[in-house]
This record gives C-alpha cells, sequence and structure tokens, in this order.
C-alpha cells in the first residue's frame, strides 16, 4: 500500500462534561487516497452548500446524498476525523463521540467560513 499524502489535525483543548479532552496534533497517513484532493473536493461542495459540518464533528450531507466522488472524500475526511477523536478520547477517557462533539464546538464551528452550512444542537442546518 502506498501512502500518497499525509493529513494534519490539529485540534485544541476543550472542556466536556467536567473533564478537559486535550484534542492533540495527529498524522493520519492513508492508505489509497490523496487527502489534498478530498479535502479540496470537500471544500468544494461545502461552498455549494451540498456538504456541511454535522453536530457530531463529522462531514454530512446538507441534503442528499451527492455524487460518488463527494460522498468518498467526505468518508475518506470523516474516518480521518474519527481516528482523530478515538485517539483523543483514548488519551482523555472519554468516549469519542464526546471528543467529536468537543471539535465541532471549540475547532471547528469557529472556523466556519460565511455562507457555509452546520448543524445547530437540533440537528437543523443552518447556513453561515
Amino acid at each position: 500500500m502506498k501512502k500518497t499524502s499525509l493529513l494534519k489535525a490539529v485540534l485544541t483543548a476543550a472542556a466536556l462534561a467536567g473533564s478537559v479532552v486535550a484534542v492533540s496534533a495527529v498524522v493520519i497517513a492513508p492508505a489509497y487516497a490523496d487527502v489534498a484532493a478530498s479535502k479540496a473536493l470537500v471544500d468544494a461542495a461545502k461552498s455549494k452548500g451540498v456538504v456541511g459540518e454535522g453536530n457530531t464533528g463529522y462531514l454530512a450531507f446538507v441534503s442528499g446524498g451527492g455524487d460518488a466522488t463527494t460522498k468518498a472524500a467526505v468518508d475518506e475526511i470523516n474516518a480521518g476525523r474519527r481516528s482523530v477523536y478515538g485517539q483523543a478520547a483514548a488519551k482523555n477517557g472519554v468516549s469519542s463521540e464526546a471528543a467529536g462533539i468537543s471539535a465541532y464546538a471549540n475547532v471547528i464551528v469557529p472556523k466556519l467560513k460565511a455562507g457555509e452550512y452546520y448543524q445547530d444542537a437540533n440537528g437543523a442546518w443552518v447556513k453561515k
């Protein structure tokens, strides 16, 4: 298996349910896909309102399922996030779900660009 690129996900510390979840920089090396190409594709889909940031810390389709290429890119980015959240969770004694929610609130939402979609606490899509 040939590693084609590296994905660096840098997340910051966040308070969560009385515990501090320190989410540190993690390097993930995917085996098959080109992460830079997937990121570019997802960024384009986000700017068109097709893909948004789900309140669980994962990318999701705002409506519909998107084409196969975009779905594969979303799946690849989400797999990287899943790995980062799992490592942060293990390090801090919390669930992966809690780490994802913490990253969403403290890292992802503050970095959203105007016009991008995100889910509010009730799961409704909101355009920034």
